[in-house]
């Protein structure tokens, strides 16, 4: 090690002042040390050795935190992804409760992945028939908070973008129609934003269809305040919705149940009643792993219920 060397090399040298080859020869005379310069040499041999010693002692100190301080990263890192997996198993398990009791042991967090999870497990709480409605509207400004956070820890997140639009929309649930109306571009904007970063996941495109479909049946007095809201109110079509949630439907075939029953809802819009029964059986019988796979299972077969009434 360089600096034990270094100590080494101070002790020697210190060491020949003493006997005095640094001088050439041990006693006095010409070319000789005197009493006072072997006091002077001893002094400096002193503090030479005094300030090897501690660089010495601070240089292992300074390796011992340092590996120390790896360490205690190397482990977070690992702690992370570990709460991650299980984070990950429990929600594809439709443990919603337990995800969210996991999870909110690390609510002070600063990892953006470990926020947005946190962000979707409150809001999905939130949906629960269990839960009361004052818990309800709690969670849903609670996963706000979470998605936020998220974003501003990771903007290159596209699931930071993704759940921040989502629970700006729950929100507005809260805060009336014109503040609903009133984000509608940052809930687009946001939407977009995650599909740019990740344009394989089929969630952020079908949450884009949502907001194209929920423009396009828009009742006239919303339009009216949009139109008071915005110099272009936010508008679309019952087509592009469609387009959205195709897209989705590519990218991930039979991923949601939702999207499955918005197809047929959309083709309806449509009067397109051959594709809307298929896709509205195709929904009925999807698996029910939530309890929203459960009740779209119901509406799509009141849907294909109201089709037989009618033929």
């Amino acid at each position: 090690m360089a600096l034990t060397a270094r100590f080494c090399r101070s002790f020697a040298w210190g060491r020949r002042l003493l006997t005095g080859a640094a001088g050439g020869r041990g006693r006095c005379g010409p070319g000789r040390l005197g009493g006072a310069e072997v006091i002077g040499y001893r002094r400096a041999f002193k503090r030479s050795l005094l300030f090897s010693a501690l660089s010495y002692l601070g240089f292992e100190t300074y390796q011992l935190i340092s590996q120390a301080a790896l360490v205690h990263a190397t482990a977070k890192v690992f702690r992370v992804e570990e709460i991650l997996e299980q984070a990950d198993y429990l929600y594809e398990s439709g443990e919603t409760e337990k995800l969210y009791q996991l999870l909110t042991q690390y609510k002070e967090s600063e990892d953006a992945e470990l926020l947005w999870r946190l962000a979707r497990a409150s809001r999905d709480t939130a949906q629960l028939s269990s839960t009361s409605e004052e818990e309800k509207k709690l969670l849903v400004y609670e996963a706000l908070e979470y998605a936020k956070r998220a974003l501003e820890k990771n903007e290159s997140s596209f699931a930071a973008h993704k759940w921040y639009a989502i629970c700006i929309s729950d929100v507005g649930d809260y805060e009336g129609i014109r503040a609903k109306i009133a984000n509608a571009y940052t809930i687009k904007e946001h939407f977009e934003k995650a599909i740019e970063l990740n344009p394989k996941d089929a969630t952020s495109i079908h949450l884009m269809g949502i907001w194209c479909y929920t423009f396009a049946e828009m009742p006239w007095y919303q339009r009216r305040i949009a139109r008071m809201l915005f110099a272009t109110p936010p508008s679309s079509t019952y087509e592009e919705a469609l387009g959205y949630f195709h897209r989705a439907e590519q990218v991930d075939p039979n991923f949601y149940s939702k999207n499955l029953l918005l197809l047929g809802k959309t083709y309806l819009k449509l009067h397109n009643r051959k594709l809307a029964a298929f896709w509205l059986m195709k929904a009925r019988d999807h698996p029910a792993h939530t309890e929203e796979d459960k009740q779209i299972q119901t509406e799509a077969a009141q849907l294909l219920t109201g089709f037989s009434d009618k033929n």
